[in-house]
C-alpha cells in the first residue's frame, strides 16, 4: 500500500472534521503538491456525496482532481482511470447506484465507501507512478 493510501486511511478514522470520500482521496495528493491542508479540505469539501447530490462518486471525483493537481489529467488518462472505475463497480460511478448496489448485498455503508476512497486513491498513485507511459498495467 501506498503513502497515499495510509494517508486516505488516516483521513478516514478522524471523526470530527468529517472527510467525505472527495476529501479523503484529493488531500494526501493536494498536500504533496503544496496546499495547505484547509485548503485541500475545502476545495474537495462539496464533491462528498456525489457532489451532495448521489451524483459522481465523490471518491472517483477525488481521484479526476487529483490527477489535475499533479499535473496528469490528460484526456486519456481521465478516460481510463474512469474506465477502470466503472468497469470495477458493474458499470455504476454514481454514489446513488454505488450505494444502492452495495445495500443490496448487505454491506456495510461505511466500510464500503473506504473501500471506494482506498481503491481510487491507488489508482491515481499506480498512474503517476507509470506517468509517462502508453500502457499502464493496473494489475
Amino acid at each position: 500500500m501506498g503513502e497515499f493510501v495510509d494517508r486516505a486511511r488516516e483521513l478516514r478514522r478522524i471523526e470530527a472534521p468529517h472527510y467525505n470520500c472527495a476529501q479523503a482521496v484529493f488531500v494526501p495528493f493536494a498536500e504533496q503538491m503544496g496546499f495547505t491542508h484547509e485548503q485541500a479540505y475545502s476545495v474537495a469539501q462539496a464533491f462528498g456525496g456525489g457532489m451532495q447530490t448521489d451524483n459522481v462518486c465523490g471518491a472517483l471525483v477525488g481521484a479526476l482532481m487529483s490527477l489535475g493537481i499533479t499535473g496528469a489529467a490528460d484526456r486519456e488518462t481521465v478516460k481510463d482511470l474512469t474506465r477502470r472505475f466503472r468497469e470495477n463497480h458493474e458499470g455504476c460511478i454514481t454514489c446513488a447506484d454505488l450505494i444502492r448496489k452495495n445495500a443490496e448485498q448487505g454491506g456495510d455503508r461505511h466500510r464500503y465507501c473506504d473501500a471506494l476512497v482506498f481503491e481510487a486513491v491507488s489508482l491515481v498513485e499506480r498512474y503517476l507512478q507509470n506517468q509517462g507511459s502508453k500502457e499502464i498495467d493496473l494489475c
